[in-house]
């Protein structure tokens, strides 16, 4: 009776789970489908999901309209490089606050934390004025330097909780040994902390391959990733829809098939310390 009871549970959550995956990936599945539709299917009601004449002809004119690489090339570089900076500054801050905490140290948390509830638009005006001044506008190196400022408080924090899980003694008997912080933190830390690092750095990566606002609003070509490349067919005239798929499309896929490959890493990562 017991096994049954086993047997059935486990069927309702493996459908439960595929249910609710499949809800979440709908939307992207008809975001695909619209971008091999032409403009009048991709508006026809009642829609059609499957039964439709195909065409590759929306990505050819996104291809001719706009450089892909370019914008894909941008974002890439900018993602990457406020990631790394992003781990430069938050392994060191989260070691510190994990393993030698002060009564500051809950509080500093919680004001870092705080940061990520305040409306970006809050500051817009201020920072762009200081970009302008200091000619950071519409550059790769002014959008690293915001989204690795506005990422900042969520890596320190994962890091932070995945630290916490590593057994002070260890660290204690490196330095008994007779290694310093630095190599305690690069040869005895970091190693055993890989997990949860690599988790944090793609969820980072994510973050800030998605991020719209900062970009949109700091940029407009030279240094334009792929959000303004999608944003870019939104027009007076009105959206067009099919082509806005095929953009959309293109500009996710890249993070789609990263995420697919790094899922392992990913859940092990989660699963380190982070969720509970």
């Amino acid at each position: 009776m017991a096994r049954r009871t086993t047997t059935t549970h486990a069927v309702v959550s493996t459908g439960a789970a595929w249910l609710v995956g499949l809800i979440i990936f709908f939307p992207i599945l008809w975001m695909i489908l619209a971008s091999f539709k032409t403009e009048l299917e991709a508006f026809a009601t009642p829609p059609s999901f499957l039964f439709f004449e195909w065409t590759t002809e929306n990505y050819g004119i996104v291809q001719e309209r706009s450089d892909y690489m370019h914008h894909a090339m941008n974002s890439l570089t900018i993602a990457g490089g406020s990631v790394l900076i992003a781990m430069l500054f938050a392994i060191p801050a989260a070691y510190a606050m994990a393993f030698a905490p002060t009564e500051r140290t809950r509080g500093t948390l919680l004001w870092m934390l705080s940061t990520k509830m305040m409306p970006p638009v809050g500051v817009l005006v201020p920072i762009y004025l200081v970009f302008r001044d200091l000619g950071l506008l519409d550059t790769r190196t002014g959008l690293i330097i915001v989204l690795c400022l506005g990422n900042l408080p969520i890596v320190i924090w994962m890091l932070f909780t995945y630290f916490k899980e590593i057994p002070k003694d260890i660290l204690e008997a490196a330095r008994m040994d007779g290694a310093t912080i630095l190599k305690e933190l690069a040869f005895v830390l970091t190693p055993m902390a890989v997990p949860g690092i690599a988790s944090t750095l793609l969820l980072n990566f994510i973050l800030a391959w998605n991020e719209a606002f900062w970009t949109l609003n700091l940029s407009t070509s030279n240094a334009a990733p792929l959000t303004v490349f999608i944003a870019s067919y939104s027009s007076p005239e009105g959206l067009f829809w099919a082509k806005l798929s095929a953009a959309s499309t293109l500009a996710i896929a890249p993070i789609l098939i990263l995420g697919w490959f790094s899922q392992k890493q990913l859940v092990r990562g989660l699963t380190f310390g982070a969720v509970k």
